[in-house]
């Protein structure tokens, strides 16, 4: 277990974006991370704060089979479903983790020392099954410092209500556009009410909100891109971060009104933004472009290893580089429309792309752990 204390993190920029309210989670999580003490020492040398996963995360550590021998063999030996072999596997790692993690959520009451794991993808569209999922999950895990991770699709949003109502701490995962930003922001005010009804105490519920950011870069730059003009190469790797920093407008003016200063007084906390998709995608930007440009306070960034290397070894941190450009953001956003590149059109189909990405990867994961317990000689069906 880490403490926050024993955290000596590397000075520099990853040290500087703690001093701005950044809190730096990884984007990654895998048995050998853990069991080699690579996530501890993450913790103490690069300040890393919390742990997100996702289905494409667990199908490349799990698939790759390394560090789960024992566990499948014996889960063969049982002759489990592969749905709850990959359960088992999956709440084992997040339960290690979090353990890990236990001094920085104590330190931090909670804030941080967080490991999220995700519903079933293939639940994104049905709400029953969600927040039955979401409950199954947490008690699986049962780590007070673990977050349920739900899509913000239409079914997702009363989900993430219900689940907030039951007390159970929520990530919101694949939010692309501002309009379904607000709804989450909503959902989650919603829950929080729900839960006061129910006597829960607000103070041991927290949530974040994650705002895919690269995706958005990666479409629309497209799109720019076919068109050839010089302004249309103009705001190329513009709109990800017009998109995130008003969103981050959308927050302050939600979490400073009247409905939530309400539940504040009853210990309610924020729901803190988080930039996910923050590995750059093309090599013609700053590999650091989406943390540098997205500090702002009380956010979360969660990062795979490599842009979490890039900005320790060369991050350059100057402060808050949100707030101040909520005009410019408008303005590139709009430029982005006048070209004729459809936000709308846009964030509509990177969700329905997420979706089904995380379906996929969760559907490959299946296949690959049914491989394994069938070449035991169980039936992994």
């Amino acid at each position: 277990m880490i403490t926050v204390t024993e955290a000596t993190a590397t000075a520099g920029a990853l040290q500087r974006l703690a001093d701005q309210g950044v809190s730096v989670w990884l984007d990654d999580l895998s048995r050998r991370r853990i069991e080699s003490g690579n996530l501890a020492e993450l913790i103490r040398t690069k300040n890393v704060v919390g742990v997100t996963t996702n289905p494409s995360i667990f199908q490349t550590a799990i698939g790759s089979g390394e560090g789960y021998e024992e566990q499948l063999a014996d889960l063969a030996t049982r002759g489990v479903t592969v749905d709850e072999a990959v359960r088992m596997m999956t709440t084992a790692d997040v339960r290690a983790a979090a353990d890990v993690l236990r001094g920085v959520y104590d330190a931090t009451g909670g804030r941080d020392g967080r490991v999220s794991i995700e519903v079933d993808p293939r639940l994104a569209h049905d709400t029953r099954a969600t927040v039955a999922e979401a409950r199954q999950l947490a008690w699986l895990v049962d780590r007070p410092n673990v977050m349920i991770k739900i899509p913000a699709t239409k079914a997702g949003l009363p989900a993430i209500t219900e689940v907030i109502g039951a007390g159970i701490s929520v990530n919101v995962t694949l939010i692309f556009s501002l309009e379904r930003y607000r709804e989450v922001m909503d959902a989650y005010l919603a829950g929080l009410e729900k839960a006061q009804a129910a006597g829960i105490d607000l103070a041991g519920i927290h949530s974040v909100a994650s705002f895919f950011v690269s995706r958005v870069d990666s479409e629309i730059d497209k799109r720019l891109s076919l068109l050839g003009t010089d302004e249309a190469r103009g705001l190329r790797g513009k709109a990800a971060l017009a998109n995130a920093r008003l969103a981050y407008e959308a927050y302050e003016n939600v979490f400073a009104g009247d409905r939530f200063t309400a539940l504040a007084g009853a210990r309610a906390n924020p729901q803190r933004p988080l930039r996910a998709s923050t590995g750059v995608k093309d090599p013609a930007f700053r590999d650091t472009l989406y943390v540098e440009e997205l500090v702002a306070p009380g956010t979360v960034n969660t990062m795979p290893e490599a842009t979490l290397d890039a900005a320790a070894d060369h991050g350059e941190v100057r402060g808050d580089t949100v707030t101040g450009g909520y005009a410019q953001a408008r303005a590139d956003l709009a430029a982005v429309e006048r070209l004729g590149v459809s936000y709308d059109e846009v964030v509509e189909q990177l969700e329905r792309e997420g979706v089904a990405k995380f379906e996929a990867a969760w559907q490959d994961l299946l296949a690959a752990v049914t491989k394994s317990l069938d070449s035991k000689g169980v039936d992994g069906e």
